[in-house]
């Protein structure tokens, strides 16, 4: 009774460290799969500010964009974080001195909830309600929001995966990349930082 006692923590210890070996294969699986892939952009984007004024792509000849993808599942104001994007723009813009551009996509369920929240938290960057999903059905994204936004390159090839707003230590990476300021460098492989939040 007590060896089968004494083996019960020693199973759960074993399957915990299973579980997260594979979570980390997972992930690494999941970086390896999409660095150096190009991101296809539909034909006709149609970005907005606030729903209301149509504007042109906000790319223009910036070395790097950050695209990020939302779609409609769950609580999208808690997915948007608006207000978090607004102060990383403003930070990258500052770092890294107009290198960086930044593509939102959002697949909304109700345009007018989006135009609402964007409305509400002040958001004047240009975005596209993706009303058909287009963007998503020619890259076929990973479902986890995690893996949803992309630092691309001037080619729309993707640099490294991961939400900034969501993890530091993704912000520091792409920070690095785009400044090459090795100061801003995470000591932690990426894969690592992803698996902590998936």
């Amino acid at each position: 009774m007590k060896k089968t006692l004494l083996s019960i923590p020693l199973f759960i210890s074993l399957a915990l460290c299973a579980c997260a070996d594979s979570g980390r294969e997972r992930v690494s699986r999941m970086v390896k799969e999409w660095e150096g892939k190009e991101i296809v952009f539909p034909e006709h984007s149609v970005f907005t500010v606030q729903g209301k004024d149509t504007v042109s792509c906000p790319s223009g000849s910036s070395s790097y964009r950050i695209l990020t993808y939302v779609d409609s599942v769950d609580c999208t104001s808690c997915k948007l974080q608006l207000p978090r994007w607004k102060e990383l723009i403003a930070e990258f813009d500052s770092a890294a001195d107009g290198k960086v551009s930044f593509l939102f996509y959002f697949h909304p369920k109700d345009k007018n909830e989006l135009r609402y929240l964007t409305r509400r938290d002040g958001f004047t960057y240009p975005v596209c309600f993706d009303e058909s999903d287009e963007l998503n059905r020619l890259n076929i994204f990973p479902g986890n929001m995690t893996f949803q936004t992309f630092l691309l390159d001037s080619d729309n090839r993707v640099v490294a995966i991961g939400n900034p707003i969501h993890n530091s230590d993704v912000k520091r990476l792409y920070l690095r990349i785009v400044t090459g300021d090795a100061s801003s460098v995470t000591d932690k492989p990426i894969e690592t930082v992803l698996w902590m939040v998936t």
